[in-house]
């Protein structure tokens, strides 16, 4: 393997949460701030809390009304099958004129 090509390990590199907890853990930076951790995250803590920082879930219920009106406000079209000896004669007919 080829030296000094790895960055520098740290053994105790500290991580911060937003929710104020800090542990250590081995990582390449010595500081490492972290959005959601063990302490309050919501499969661990069993609390049901909503994790969304850049507005996911809005957006896509958004998106779901929208569509829905969009549903109420269209009628369902009726679908005719023609059936192969129809056609052929419409495409004469069209033919010959």
């Amino acid at each position: 393997m080829k030296k000094n090509i790895h960055p520098p390990y740290y053994n105790k590199a500290k991580a911060t949460c937003t929710c104020g907890a800090e542990f250590s853990v081995g990582a390449t930076t010595e500081k490492i701030e972290v959005e959601i951790c063990s302490q309050c995250h919501p499969f661990y803590t069993g609390q049901k809390k909503l994790v969304d920082t850049t507005g996911q879930v809005q957006k896509f219920k958004k998106r779901l009304e929208k569509t829905e009106t969009l549903a109420v406000k269209k009628s369902p079209k009726k679908k005719v099958k023609k059936d192969k000896e129809s056609r052929r004669k419409s495409k004469t007919k069209k033919e010959t004129k």
